[in-house]
C-alpha cells in the first residue's frame, strides 16, 4: 500500500486521468441503472400498489389487461372474497379547458373491494359516485385541480377529480381511479353483460374456476406489459457492457503504466523486494483508483438526484447501485491483475541488462 500511494503521489496527472474516466464510467452507470429502475417502476407502479399475488384474465386474452374482458357469470363463479378485486382498464385522453391533454389509464374499482378500500389519497378525497375521480399527482403537477372537470376521448360527459394519489403510474401512463360502471360507458359496452378487464389477488393460488378464464402469477403478468421486458434487457446489456468497457480501460492504462515504470520494477527486484509485494502494490493501486472514482461517481450522482424535477423517469435504488460498485471494484482487481503478472514474471537482468 505504500509504494501504491508513493507512486499515485508521484503521478499525479496520469492517476488523476485514470480517476476521472471511472467517475465517468460510474457515473453513467448509475444513471442509467437509476432511469432503468425507474422506467420499471413506472410500468407497475399502480399494479404494486394492488399487492398483487396472481392476476385472472380471459384466456384468449394473451396476457394482455386492455385485451381482457370478464362476464358477471364468470365473477360470480370465481367466488370473491376480501383479498380480490375486480377492476376494469382502459386507456384514456384526459382533456380539461385550458390544459393540455394527458394521455392516461382508466382503472375501474368497486368501493366496497379491497383495491377502493386500501387506495391512499395524497390530497381530497376518494371517489363516491360515477362521476367521480381519482388522479395520480402527475396530473397535479400538470396543472389539475381538485374539482376540476375533466372529460375522456370524444365524450361529451363531464367527470370531477375529487382526490390525488401518489405512485399510481401504469405502462408509463398516470392512472384515473373512477368506477367500473364509468369503464364499461367508456369501452361502450351493455351493462349487466361484462363485469371487467381481471379479478386481481393478494393471494397466489387464487383460481377463476372458469375455463375461459386463466390466472398468472403477478410476476409473469409483470413481464408480458407492452415493453417491459425488452426494456429492462436493454438496460442490462448497456450496463453489462459498461462495466465490460470499465475492465478494459482499466487494464490497458495500468498496463502502459506498468510497461514504463517496469525498469524501476526490476531495479525493485533486484534489491531483493518480493514479487508478491509488487504485485500487491499494483493490485492495491488498483483498489485506490476504483474506490476513488467509484466515490465521486456516487456523489455525483447523488447530487443529480438532487435537481432531477420531479415526474423525471429515473429512481436511485441504493443496494443496486451497491452492488454494482462492488462489481466496479472487481473489475478493477481483474482489470490490475494482467499488469500485475508482467510484474511477477519479470526477469531483473534481462531488464537492466537491456
Amino acid at each position: 500500500m505504500y509504494l501504491a500511494l508513493k507512486e499515485i503521489r508521484h503521478e499525479k496527472l496520469r492517476y488523476s486521468l485514470i480517476v476521472a474516466m471511472i467517475v465517468m464510467i460510474t457515473y453513467l452507470i448509475f444513471i442509467l441503472s437509476g432511469l432503468a429502475t425507474g422506467l420499471a417502476n413506472e410500468n407497475t407502479q399502480a399494479i404494486d400498489s394492488w399487492h398483487a399475488k396472481s392476476i385472472v384474465l380471459d384466456r384468449d386474452a394473451n396476457v394482455n389487461l386492455s385485451q381482457s374482458t370478464i362476464t358477471n357469470e364468470q365473477v360470480n363463479g370465481a367466488q370473491l372474497t376480501k383479498s380480490q378485486a375486480l377492476i376494469g382498464q382502459s386507456p384514456v385522453v384526459v382533456k380539461q379547458n385550458n390544459r393540455k391533454k394527458e394521455s392516461a389509464q382508466f382503472v375501474g374499482l368497486k368501493g366496497a373491494q379491497y383495491i377502493a378500500k386500501d387506495l391512499v389519497i395524497s390530497s381530497g378525497r376518494k371517489a363516491q359516485n360515477n362521476h367521480e375521480l381519482v388522479a395520480d399527482q402527475q396530473f397535479k403537477m400538470d396543472g389539475y385541480r381538485l374539482g376540476n372537470q375533466v372529460k375522456f376521448n370524444s365524450s361529451s360527459t363531464q367527470y370531477t377529480i375529487v382526490g390525488f394519489t401518489k405512485n399510481a403510474k401504469l405502462n408509463v401512463a398516470p392512472v384515473v381511479y373512477g368506477s367500473l360502471k364509468t369503464w364499461q360507458t367508456l369501452r361502450n359496452l351493455p351493462s349487466g353483460n361484462l363485469a371487467g378487464s381481471a379479478i386481481v389477488s393478494k393471494t397466489a393460488k387464487f383460481s377463476g374456476r372458469d375455463k375461459g378464464l386463466k390466472t398468472y402469477s403477478n410476476s409473469y403478468f409483470i413481464s408480458k406489459l407492452p415493453g417491459y421486458s425488452a426494456q429492462n434487457t436493454t438496460f442490462g446489456f448497456m450496463i453489462g457492457f459498461l462495466m465490460v468497457i470499465s475492465l478494459v480501460i482499466i487494464a490497458v492504462f495500468l498496463y502502459i503504466l506498468t510497461i514504463q515504470a517496469l525498469p524501476m520494477y526490476a531495479i525493485l527486484r533486484a534489491q531483493g523486494i518480493p514479487a508478491a509485494r509488487l504485485v500487491r502494490t499494483i493490485l492495491s493501486q488498483s483498489l485506490i483508483l476504483m474506490a476513488c472514482g467509484i466515490v465521486i461517481g456516487a456523489i455525483l450522482t447523488a447530487i443529480t438526484a438532487k435537481l432531477i424535477p420531479f415526474g423525471a423517469p429515473i429512481f436511485f435504488n441504493v443496494p443496486m447501485l451497491s452492488a454494482m460498485a462492488v462489481g466496479l471494484l472487481l473489475m478493477g482487481i481483474i482489470g490490475a491483475a494482467i499488469p500485475a503478472r508482467k510484474i511477477a514474471t519479470v526477469d531483473p537482468v534481462q531488464v537492466i541488462g537491456g
